[in-house]
């Protein structure tokens, strides 16, 4: 029983040092402080460049009637369309990511850990 809940507290202090950058590197407090920043610049990032490439996609295949300044029906339906797909490729492709994590994370527990 002691093997298990060793294994178990390596498990749990693993999944705090990936949590906690300053674990993983040793950093110190302002240094683990900058490294989020920029890690939360780099998010918002990525965040901008996948809206900024789902309106232009949406944009470019929906919209095609500049003779007024508001959206057809057909256009603003497009658009919903568009943007539902997107959503729900983005939500399908977040959950195989996470089953592929799962899957790869029990292997590496069978092969003996997190190497």
């Amino acid at each position: 029983m002691s093997f298990l809940a060793g294994a178990e507290s390596a498990r749990e202090k693993f999944q705090e040092d990936v949590t906690n950058p300053s674990r993983i590197y040793r950093l110190t407090a302002t240094e683990t402080r900058e490294l989020e920043q920029r890690m939360q610049k780099q998010q918002m990032k990525v965040f901008f460049g996948l809206f900024s490439n789902l309106v232009d996609h949406c944009f470019m295949s929906c919209v095609d009637d500049f003779t007024t300044k508001s959206l057809t029906g057909r256009e603003s339906g497009c658009v919903t369309r568009c943007v539902q797909k997107h959503m729900a490729l983005s939500q399908r492709l977040s959950e195989r990511f996470q089953e592929y994590n799962a899957q790869m994370t029990q292997q590496q527990q069978q092969q003996g850990g997190f190497r």
